[in-house]
């Protein structure tokens, strides 16, 4: 039945989406599969949910509640109607201490929800590896665990009351009762002729579970209740167990524990009341067991266990190998010695370090006594959160394998008792092996789950066999050792299908039966958990897929761009908000909205470069509409868990998109930005008169689409390169080490100064500075994708300076953006008989800050030059700085004149992002991230609090949103020299 939208939007006050772009943004999330959705709607309170049950009724459509879609399992994919919460259901109601419970809207994330928490003493445990965007509706939607849950257990066994929608539109609360209360509840229903929806769920549970038979069936074939982690089917088994039903149960009745794990297929909730903890203890060190294989430190965690962890993570040599490829992660392997077969990360927390240290000691003897480990170092302090945030990138990093074979999750969330986990794996992999592949091995050893994730190529045959084959091959394994198919992901319509054979058909029929009382409709997310469709259809990849070969500026190292689009798995990394810190993804962080996500960039390029008939399959309206508000943060290199680099990506498409399109008028003003400038300099004067007119320059604003608010840069009076021949000629100071200095297009124009005390301070730290006629970065090229005239100034560049620059003789450059482009997009960028070189020069480049860090690392700069004034800098860090370099050398460099303190401004982008910022489209997009953390922070400091950002866009943005000068850090430096002592 065709749905009549109008009808919905009579009483509806969220919006409604039903355009192609939306649904196909949401035909996915974190598993294998994809279904084009019938709509998207954002409800904004209970009465449109109730609106929206009443139109599903009307056309025989399902709802399919939706928080951050990073489901594993296909929970939120399907032919119904997405219901995205996301946005609106997101308040924290009420917190009682003393009975250490807060109430809270389901779209809370859940590490917000920790931060509200803290000052109050109270903690939220159970954490998943998406826990700074994952929201506690879909972690009770899965019955989440996470890496503690050895202490705090699962999503259920916090959840006390839910407030909702049943499938007939009545609203709901389910809450804790006694026997003799549900039992008084049961006597009164009786005594109605006409039973609500509700009094109907409370007869047939009685009925259900007070029948000796089904409790026998159900504590014969449910897994063992020793399995703390337990998500197979709906949770029948924990409501027999209260003392309703059982004799020697204290627990009371309460339908929360079948709502958690339910995957929303039985109410709406839209409030939550849950039990939190005291916040853990105040110290966290990690043992990390270095093992030569996973046998072995399956068979060591046992011995792990006898210590009281917090958490016992398991990471093989698969995910180590892994992290050596990805920047942001590298780092974090300071721990690993060697190269492990894998390594047992045990946590123990406790009230003082010297406990941790004392129970680490006896935790190594042990392990060595019993022949296990051959290394134990224990991480303390801030480090800890590093080897988590190594294991946690893991499910991402998986995603990097060169070309279409990727680690599928289909199998790996295996759960059994953690006695049986060592000869379960082994028997686990001897299937793997017979069939010829080979698995990841990362997660919770505590608990008995390991996440395992075969290499399958979805996109042939064979690979669709073989997902399908180990998938039932995997299930009668854990049928033997009376595990659970899902340990914390849930079933979805993943494993759905193989529950009849992991609880027996009588209990099947149970579950069949309780859905069919509570949503007799199939009103909420139909196809998951029961009657779901054969688990290798509507898969995201199909057998035979083909594409094009495309011809591509850029090069994609060992894949091509569809195939670097498609190292995005949907685990919606990018859907972390500013309170958690990263850059990863500005435009997400001021709309909340999915389709400014990366994760939506990267499907909509997925989507259409593999289902376009058009010739050039980069002539979509849709991608350009989708990859508009992308700022070319290049935050994603290196945060994305995947390294998806989207502002390669959207590069690359408008250079494609040009081609069928042209090159819009404002795109090429701002690529020849540079050459416009080499005009306008000739007459700085007349330039800078229109500019400082506020009507003039709003006037010449709007002549080329920037927005009329937004002031411009100025011109100096000559250009740096002018006044360095002049006063230099080529090459400048007399020091016996040499610089090649690298002068921006933004230096050479606008920031002279800059670059003046750039060759001062190099010059008084002992340096000749020498200065070639070297073409422009292209940065602003390549900004609009017109990567052709890039690639040529690419290839002058690297020709010039592949011939003389060395480690000893290093390319120093002061605007990050135009310097970073030497190791960021060169190397894919430049003619072919080009690559080695400019992969070779991109190893002697460096920002000015990397440069002096090198210097003070080396202890070659005499502090004694740097004034003892004592001076607070607040350190904005340029994107691109942060993706491919650092701010560690800033703050070394920052930190030369021993009484200035250095202070990160926890900033992510500016906002501001090249043109991005100026353009009138942009403009309130742009000011709104600045406002999110930066402005503010700016705005509190003190007038004496120096400012420091190195980007002049950074700089540029900061005066227009906050009026406060920003410095270069080279200002700063060479302010803080004692110029009289010289």
């Amino acid at each position: 039945m065709a749905l009549h939208w109008a009808d919905l939007k009579k009483n509806f006050k969220g919006e409604v989406l039903t355009d192609k772009v939306t649904k196909v943004l949401y035909a996915t999330d974190a598993s294998a599969y994809r279904e084009i959705p019938l709509g998207v709607v954002f409800p904004k309170d209970e009465e449109d949910i109730k609106s929206l049950i009443q139109f599903a009724h009307d056309y025989r459509a399902t709802l399919i509640p939706r928080t951050a879609g990073t489901s594993l399992a296909g929970q939120v994919v399907g032919k119904g109607i997405i219901v995205d919460v996301s946005r609106t259901f997101t308040q924290i109601l009420e917190v009682n201490k003393e009975e250490s419970w807060v109430r809270l809207q389901p779209a809370v994330v859940r590490d917000e929800l920790n931060m509200f928490l803290k000052p109050h003493g109270l903690y939220y445990g159970p954490e998943t590896s998406t826990a700074n965007r994952a929201m506690i509706g879909g972690m009770v939607g899965n019955n989440s665990c996470g890496s503690n849950s050895v202490v705090y257990g699962s999503a259920r066994d916090h959840l006390m009351e839910v407030k909702g929608f049943l499938s007939d539109g009545s609203f709901v609360t389910f809450k804790d009762h006694s026997k003799a209360e549900f039992i008084e509840k049961i006597r009164e229903i009786h005594q109605k002729k006409h039973w609500t929806l509700e009094e109907k769920i409370y007869v047939h549970i009685f009925k259900t579970l007070n029948n000796l038979d089904h409790q026998d069936r159900i504590r014969a074939e449910f897994p063992k209740r020793s399995i703390t982690r337990r998500n197979t089917g709906y949770a029948i088994d924990e409501l027999l167990e209260t003392e309703v039903f059982t004799e020697d149960s204290k627990e009371p009745f309460n339908f929360c524990k079948l709502i958690a794990g339910s995957e929303g297929t039985l109410m709406f909730i839209t409030e939550l009341k849950i039990h939190v903890n005291p916040l853990p203890p105040k110290f966290q060190g990690v043992v990390a067991v270095h093992c030569s294989t996973v046998d072995e430190s399956l068979r060591a965690n046992l011995i792990a266990l006898k210590y009281k962890p917090s958490a016992v993570e398991l990471i093989d040599h698969y995910i180590l190998e892994c992290t050596k490829a990805n920047k942001e992660q590298s780092a974090n392997r300071f721990f690993v010695n060697g190269d492990p077969g894998a390594i047992l990360c045990v946590e123990l927390s406790r009230d003082t370090e010297e406990e941790i240290q004392e129970d680490a000691k006896q935790l190594e003897a042990e392990m060595r006594a019993n022949g296990f480990g051959y290394d134990f170092p224990l991480v303390l302090g801030p480090d800890v959160k590093r080897i988590w945030s190594l294991r946690k990138a893991g499910l991402g990093l998986l995603s990097n394998l060169p070309g279409d074979e990727k680690a599928v999750a289909v199998i790996e969330d295996t759960a059994v008792d953690v006695e049986d986990l060592p000869e379960f794996i082994i028997e686990f992999n001897q299937i793997l092996e017979k069939n010829g592949m080979f698995c990841v091995h990362y997660a919770h050893a505590a608990t008995g789950e390991l996440h395992l994730r075969p290499i399958i190529n979805l996109k042939t045959h064979e690979g669709k066999a073989q997902f399908r084959l180990i998938a039932e091959e995997i299930s009668a394994l854990v049928k033997k050792y009376k595990g659970s198919l899902s340990g914390e992901h849930g079933d979805g319509r993943l494993r759905g299908e193989f529950i009849k054979e992991q609880i027996g058909e009588e209990n099947y029929a149970l579950i069949k039966e309780l859905k069919a009382v509570w949503d007799p409709e199939n009103i909420f997310n139909a196809g998951k958990i029961v009657d779901t469709p054969p688990m290798d259809e509507f898969l995201r990849y199909y057998p035979g897929q083909i594409t094009p070969e495309f011809k591509t500026a850029f090069r994609f190292k060992d894949q091509d761009i569809l195939q670097h689009a498609e190292q995005c798995n949907g685990s919606g990394d990018c859907r972390k908000s500013h309170l958690s810190g990263g850059t990863m993804c500005p435009s997400y962080m001021a709309t909340k909205n999915e389709k400014d996500t990366t994760r939506a960039r990267a499907n909509i390029l997925r989507e259409t470069l593999t289902r376009s008939n058009k010739p050039n399959r980069f002539d979509s309206d849709e991608i350009k509409e989708v990859l508009d508000l992308c700022l070319a943060c290049k935050a994603c290199k290196s945060e994305c868990p995947s390294n998806v680099d989207m502002a390669k990506l959207k590069m690359e498409f408008l250079h494609q998109y040009y081609k069928d399109n042209g090159v819009p008028l404002r795109s090429w003003l701002v690529g020849n930005y540079p050459k416009l400038n080499k005009i306008a300099s000739k007459f700085p004067k007349l330039y800078n008169g229109v500019f400082k007119n506020e009507s003039l320059r709003r006037i010449a604003n709007w002549t080329v689409g920037f927005h009329p608010d937004r002031t411009m840069p100025l011109l100096a009076e000559h250009t740096f390169k002018d006044w360095f021949r002049k006063e230099h000629g080529d090459s400048a100071g007399q020091g016996n080490k040499k610089v090649q200095l690298f002068v921006d297009e933004f230096t050479n124009y606008n920031d002279v100064e800059i670059g003046k005390k750039a060759v001062d301070v190099l010059i008084r730290l002992g340096y000749t500075v020498k200065l070639e006629d070297h073409a422009e970065s292209g940065r602003s090229y390549l900004s609009k994708g017109l990567l052709n005239a890039a690639k040529r100034l690419a290839n002058v560049n690297v020709s010039l300076y592949s011939e003389i620059i060395t480690e000893e003789v290093p390319l120093v450059g002061i605007e990050p953006s135009a310097i970073l482009t030497f190791r960021d997009e060169y190397p894919d960028l430049v003619s072919e008989h080009l690559v080695e070189k400019a992969q070779e020069l991109a190893k002697n480049v460096l920002t000015f800050e990397e440069f002096i860090g090198r210097l003070v690392d080396a202890k070659e700069v005499d502090r004694s030059i740097f004034t003892q004034e004592k001076r607070l800098i607040k350190l904005h860090g340029h994107c691109q700085q942060k993706a491919v370099s650092s701010l560690i050398p800033s703050k070394k460099m920052l930190s030369l004149p021993q009484n200035y303190e250095v202070q990160l401004i926890p900033s992510g982008c500016c906002g501001m992002a090249g043109s991005f910022g100026y353009e009138k489209e942009h403009y309130e997009l742009s000011m709104k991230i600045g406002e999110l953390v930066l402005f503010p922070t700016v705005r509190a400091q003190a007038n004496d609090v120096l400012i420091a950002a190195a980007g002049t866009s950074c700089r540029h943005q900061i005066h227009d949103g906050t009026k406060r000068t920003a410095l270069h850090p080279i200002e700063i430096l060479w302010g803080a020299i004692d110029h009289q002592t010289l």
